[in-house]
């Protein structure tokens, strides 16, 4: 198996654009964010397939935060590129702008980071291309993606020790302030 040659982030850069139609909205005339998490996997795949090589499947969303609402009538551009990549990995980082062409008017709305794995013909994971970074800023990305992974292991481990040790407790006295009722049911099969 030959090794992937490297490649820069700019390669890979990737911009999807939509318009906003009646039939993506909610209740409330809001763009569902149903919608925009399918729009964000979709050029996630986009950016880490061109930077892969080869199919890429999602493993995991961070940080989808919904900053402003995105409009009926809005063009929806989805800018993405991978900031970081691992032995069969990558990172991409997303931006989501909002634009009204009726005002002229651009918002950012949402950002996320997604992480992709490539997988190769007999759909095992496979070596992807170094990144080549070309700037601070790029530096930076890749650098904050390392540190993301080290807070997401840490914090997944500490969900587990909370979990632990909160199974066996019935914790009325946490709970008391919170709003909910305990009515406990004996469990039997």
């Amino acid at each position: 198996m030959s090794i992937p040659k490297a490649k820069t982030v700019s390669f890979s850069k990737t911009t999807i654009t939509e318009l906003m139609i009646p039939s993506y909205a909610n209740f409330g005339g809001k763009i569902h964010g149903g919608i925009l998490l399918s729009l964000i996997d979709k050029v996630a795949y986009a950016c880490a397939s061109k930077h892969a090589g080869n199919y890429c499947v999602t493993v995991s969303v961070d940080n989808v935060d919904f900053l402003e609402p995105v409009e009926v009538g809005d063009l929806v551009h989805l800018k993405a590129s991978v900031v970081h990549v691992g032995n069969s990995s990558l990172v991409v980082g997303i931006n989501v702008i909002a634009e009204n062409v009726k005002e002229g008017s651009v918002k950012k709305t949402n950002n996320s980071y997604v992480t992709m794995v490539a997988k190769g013909d007999d759909d095992k994971p496979t070596q992807v291309p170094e990144l080549i970074l070309e700037s601070h800023e790029e530096v930076r990305l890749f650098m904050e993606a390392i540190k993301r992974k080290e807070l997401k292991k840490d914090f997944r481990n500490k969900i587990k020790e909370v979990s632990a040790s909160i199974m066996d407790a019935t914790h009325e006295d946490a709970l008391e302030n919170e709003r909910c009722h305990l009515e406990l049911k004996k469990f039997s099969l």
